[in-house]
């Protein structure tokens, strides 16, 4: 990948995040981090309604399909990992329920938010 492609890849990916946590505040959920890394893996989003505490994988692509289909089983063990991390951090969320969404983009069409997309073997 040129570096050109990179940075548009990378300012799609941003606006992609963007739109997701708008949909997401208009749901009603409050936005806890964003971009959240450690060395085992990275949260697009990690987000809280109620009771509930969601890590928040975004995916952008040409195609709705396409993009919940781009998750594959290594990435969702990296992103259940980084969770936890996040979780350990945050004593406060300990005894909330937790769970995996998926937010897929595409263009001129409206995001469409997965709940509950996986469970964590972790």
């Amino acid at each position: 990948m040129t570096t050109v492609n990179r940075r548009r890849a990378e300012r799609s990916g941003r606006r992609a995040e963007l739109l997701c946590i708008w949909l997401l505040r208009l749901k009603g959920y409050r936005i806890l981090a964003r971009r959240f890394r450690v060395p085992s893996g990275e949260i697009d989003l990690i987000a809280r309604r109620g009771r509930v505490v969601v890590a928040v994988e975004v995916k952008a692509r040409a195609a709705l399909e396409t993009a919940a289909e781009a998750i594959r089983a290594r990435q969702r063990r990296r992103i259940a990992r980084a969770f936890e991390h996040f979780l350990a951090r945050r004593p406060d969320l300990a005894q909330l329920d937790r769970r995996f969404d998926v937010v897929t983009v595409a263009k001129r069409r409206w995001p469409r938010h997965v709940t509950n997309a996986w469970q964590s073997d972790l």
